[in-house]
């Protein structure tokens, strides 16, 4: 026979020594309690332990920036609230204001309009008495 064609007993050896070589590979693999196992535990414990702390970090920095953003919310709202009710005093004393003039304004016509009365009813009075 020709190396292209075996015959059965040369692939059975073939497959026995392909099967015996995985088993000796898997036999000479490092077990559970090797030291380099052990140390790549280690290892991947550590990579983990450093991302849970960075994911903390992460998450304190994030409630430490809404704490921050809710404070300057709360400011920004008091600032605007004390600067409406700047605004509605100022109002209401330019209104009280306005109120006062128009107030004078109309005391001051009705004052007019009262002398007007009182020299007319004056001339009147002197008219009569001239007749």
């Amino acid at each position: 026979m020709s190396r292209l064609d075996p015959d059965f007993r040369e692939r059975q050896t073939t497959a026995v020594k392909a099967k015996q070589e995985l088993l000796a590979k898997f036999r000479s693999a490092p077990g559970p309690d090797d030291p380099a196992t052990l140390e790549r535990q280690a290892a991947r414990q550590a990579i983990v332990a450093a991302r849970e702390a960075r994911a903390a970090e992460r998450e304190a920095a994030r409630i430490a920036e809404e704490k921050a953003a809710a404070a300057r919310a709360i400011a920004e709202a008091e600032r605007a609230a004390k600067a409406e009710r700047e605004a509605a005093e100022l109002a209401a004393k330019l209104a009280y204001e306005k109120r006062e003039q128009e107030a004078a304004l109309e005391a001051e016509q009705k004052a007019v309009r009262d002398a007007r009365y009182a020299a007319r009813k004056a001339a009147k009075k002197e008219r009569r008495r001239g007749y």
